[in-house]
């Protein structure tokens, strides 16, 4: 593993591995039986390409749970479980019912569908985390490349949601910075290059927009952030961390996947 520096902000600290083996203790991350596979180029693309255009806010989260891939599957349920709440109510679920994961797993849990895409393929996961943690500089360049690519075929724009700026590193940032939008595409056309008929509209679509208001700051939203430039994630969490024995469900489960 590449020794990475660690630098150190008023109120934040940067995410690189040396931080992440002090932020996740012992027990808390699942352990890969085998050393890490380095990507080539090709490899870091494909395995970047379904989320590389979230936007920033929500891509930061999206990385830093899948560094947590043996929560993924549990918290993908509970959310499922719990779509009828929004706002304050779902941060007082989560934190009355003290859920054991990590604050970049729970941050995620107004987001039912991202999760949900996340412990679909576990592999993909894991290997997403791990790749943050072991070889972070190129999947940050990665990244960007399909950023570019997006972008100069036309599926990558500003709209009514998101704003993109910058040239040499692209950013996506909320037009709203309290409405947050997943949105959704396939990878083999959004990336491929523009032909006749095409209409970037249809090919980059929204599967949802969640609303979230300060109460969910603790959980490093409109707050953690994404340096491109010196290739960097900054965490700003406050979230506590409780102990998983002292977990008790205390309010009504609803099944989404069994809704009328």
């Amino acid at each position: 593993m590449r020794p990475l520096r660690l630098p150190v902000h008023a109120g934040a600290i940067t995410l690189t591995v040396a931080f992440l083996c002090v932020l996740f203790p012992a027990g808390t991350r699942a352990q890969s039986p085998l050393p890490y596979a380095y990507h080539s180029r090709q490899e870091m693309d494909d395995l970047v390409a379904s989320v590389a255009l979230y936007p920033d806010p929500l891509l930061y989260q999206v990385l830093s749970a899948a560094t947590f891939p043996d929560q993924i599957a549990d918290a993908a349920t509970w959310a499922d479980e719990h779509q009828y709440l929004w706002g304050q109510g779902l941060t007082h679920a989560i934190l009355e019912d003290h859920l054991p994961w990590d604050a970049g797993v729970q941050a995620l849990l107004p987001f039912p569908y991202v999760l949900q895409m996340l412990a679909h393929d576990i592999n993909w996961t894991t290997d997403l985390g791990e790749a943050l943690l072991d070889q972070r500089e190129d999947m940050m360049e990665s990244l960007q490349r399909m950023r570019h690519r997006a972008k100069d075929d036309g599926a990558l724009r500003t709209t009514a949601q998101v704003a993109i700026h910058g040239k040499g590193y692209i950013e996506i940032t909320l037009v709203n910075r309290t409405l947050v939008v997943v949105p959704i595409y396939d990878p083999a056309i959004v990336y491929a290059p523009a032909r006749v008929g095409f209409d970037p509209e249809r090919e980059m679509a929204v599967e949802s927009a969640v609303k979230l208001g300060p109460e969910f700051d603790p959980w490093g939203w409109n707050a953690s952030q994404i340096h491109w430039s010196q290739g960097e994630l900054t965490i700003h969490r406050s979230a506590p961390r409780y102990d998983p024995e002292d977990r008790k469900e205390k309010h009504q489960l609803l099944d989404a996947s069994h809704r009328d």
